[in-house]
């Protein structure tokens, strides 16, 4: 199967606001650089992804997207995920990709073993494989085959979103839960569960 990760990053220095009252811009600013490195250095390793595609408007995240191989896009006019992930999706579709998976720059758990989870979940096409979050709510790992088979719901209650457009299309729904990918960096409370997390692996 030919497939591409879409990997959507938010302005560097502007992603993460609610951990403001915690990090300061710069720190902000360094652990949004820090999470992206980390996706990309883990994503560009497995052969079973043909490409790695970057979605942002921010010169400097393109900037470290290109030095690690990837393929990059730049977002324009109003900044609006579900679209810009279309636009990378369609771009899929033209080069006859038979899969996408939309992965978020701020798994810092994530590891080669959690994607290639997802990859052997999307075995039987018409597909749709889910990430949720660990709160059950958001979406932290998108897979489906073949790419456009759902609309993107990304923002408020996306996991039951995207699991209802995954049934209103007929497609396989997998809903794949790991610790790993469940955890995202929003809130303070998130830093705090990473270190703990961090530290029993040890």
């Amino acid at each position: 199967m030919t497939l591409w990760a879409i990997v959507p990053v938010k302005p560097l220095r502007r992603g993460k606001s609610r951990l403001a009252g915690t990090l300061n811009e710069n720190e902000r600013a360094e652990l949004n650089q820090k999470l992206l490195e980390q996706t990309l250095t883990t994503l560009s390793s497995l052969k079973e992804l043909d490409q790695v595609l970057v979605v942002s408007r921010d010169p400097q995240a393109l900037t470290i997207a290109r030095n690690h191989g990837a393929k990059t896009i730049q977002e324009d006019g109003q900044p609006q995920l579900n679209t810009a992930l279309t636009r990378a999706t369609v771009l899929a579709k033209v080069q006859a990709i038979q899969g996408v998976l939309i992965l978020p720059a701020d798994l810092p758990l994530l590891t080669k073993e959690d994607v290639l989870t997802l990859i052997d979940s999307a075995a039987k096409p018409p597909v749709v494989v889910i990430a949720p979050d660990r709160h059950k709510k958001g979406t932290n790992a998108l897979l489906m085959v073949p790419p456009g088979l759902i609309d993107y719901e990304f923002g408020e209650d996306s996991f039951q979103k995207h699991s209802e457009r995954a049934k209103k299309a007929n497609a396989h729904l997998e809903i794949v839960e790991l610790p790993s990918l469940a955890l995202d960096v929003d809130m303070p409370e998130d830093l705090e569960l990473v270190k703990k997390m961090e530290s029993t692996k040890v």
